[in-house]
């Protein structure tokens, strides 16, 4: 089947991924938090991000290749960390470890995944990420730490923009837990998605295994309030220099969104910022990120990752010319996987690549280095 021509755009494929995952999964993938006007400011404020096509630059084919934290990638795009991946679609870790080892781009497996370290790094090849919610315990953050690296994950992200569990109203309202609890509400539900009932009879229900492992609590909890958020600490700055004293890899700080932290960031020795608003699930009133990063970028020379928002490669290109160096994506590769399984990742790959090329050639970009000589308003 030649999936372009069924599946375009990111859109099909959550049109598609809706239909076919539970309603309380589909909840914990697409809400966000209050009224979710965080959300919709993400992608106000991107359509507001214009370009200057420009003309008679004859054939070429641009090109997306770009090193990042000194290793090579062919596209500016990477997978972000989402929790319980295994509850959005049975396998995903494994499934999104290997499809970012075949297209070699960065995969970064959560604190919070549904499968341990040990379980998918080997999958990733030398793509793995490692994203840390911070432990408050310092004996279970080393051990994690040695886990990951130990598993192959080379690159530790700290997010640093849950200080709190949030509220997630409509994630409340599905009645999902965590660890997932199938009530006669929910099993019906699950019952009219028989795709994905299949693939959790064969993997298990998902757990928080990592986080089980230092804990005998297995009790069913809110899953704005799971086990995760139990153990975990609200950090500071000394956590921060404590972590990069642990860490030999780069250190990447996830959930930046005032350019007056970034001096600091970079002293305490940050390899890279992640300006991130969590895709608007963590706080109703933040700004959208897309409007932050031109001030970030003037602010400080560490290299930067995006998230939020992005629903095509025309948006990867609008971060990239404002500032950002490295583009992520979560709930795309979910919607991915939940409207085709395993291939449905690499399709969304192939998306973005042909997205990114047809809109520079619009604008003549030979390169992303020629991107921020093309904006013409973010007004």
């Amino acid at each position: 089947m030649d999936l372009h021509s069924k599946y375009p755009a990111i859109s099909d494929l959550k049109a598609r991924a809706r239909r076919r995952i539970p309603h309380f999964v589909w909840e914990y993938l697409d809400s966000a938090t209050g009224v979710e006007a965080t959300q919709r400011r993400n992608r106000a404020a991107l359509d507001r991000v214009l370009f200057d096509p420009s003309i008679l630059h004859g054939e070429f084919d641009p090109d997306l290749r770009i090193t990042f934290l000194g290793k090579p990638h062919p596209l500016p795009i990477g997978i972000a960390p989402v929790g319980m991946s295994g509850l959005i679609w049975p396998g995903a870790e494994q499934m999104l470890a290997r499809t970012a080892a075949r297209a070699n781009i960065p995969y970064t497996l959560s604190t919070v995944a549904s499968q341990l370290p040990e379980d998918v790094g080997r999958h990733a090849g030398d793509q793995g990420w490692f994203q840390l919610y911070p432990p408050r315990d310092p004996t279970i953050r080393d051990d994690i730490l040695k886990r990951a690296k130990a598993s192959g994950f080379h690159t530790l992200v700290l997010t640093l923009d849950v200080p709190a569990p949030s509220r997630r109203e409509r994630q409340t309202r599905s009645g999902l837990t965590n660890p997932p609890k199938l009530t006669p509400r929910l099993a019906f539900q699950a019952a009219r998605c028989p795709v994905w009932l299949n693939g959790i009879r064969k993997t298990g229900m998902p757990r928080l295994r990592l986080m089980e492992s230092y804990s005998n609590n297995r009790a069913a909890l809110p899953s704005n309030q799971h086990i995760g958020y139990l153990m975990r600490t609200s950090p500071d700055w000394d956590y921060l220099k404590a972590l990069r004293d642990l860490w030999d890899g780069p250190l990447v700080v996830k959930g930046v969104l005032k350019a007056d932290d970034t001096t600091k960031l970079a002293n305490i020795g940050a390899d890279a910022i992640w300006v991130s608003n969590h895709a608007g699930r963590q706080f109703d009133a933040a700004p959208a990120t897309i409007e932050v990063l031109p001030t970030i970028r003037a602010a400080t020379t560490l290299p930067i990752i995006f998230d939020s928002g992005i629903e095509g490669g025309l948006d990867v290109l609008r971060a990239l010319a404002l500032g950002a160096d490295f583009v992520m994506l979560g709930r795309a590769f979910h919607y991915a996987l939940g409207a085709l399984g395993e291939p449905g990742a690499a399709h969304l790959i192939d998306i973005l690549r042909k997205d990114m090329i047809s809109n520079m050639a619009q604008l003549g970009a030979q390169s992303l280095r020629d991107l921020p000589h093309c904006i013409r308003s973010t007004q």
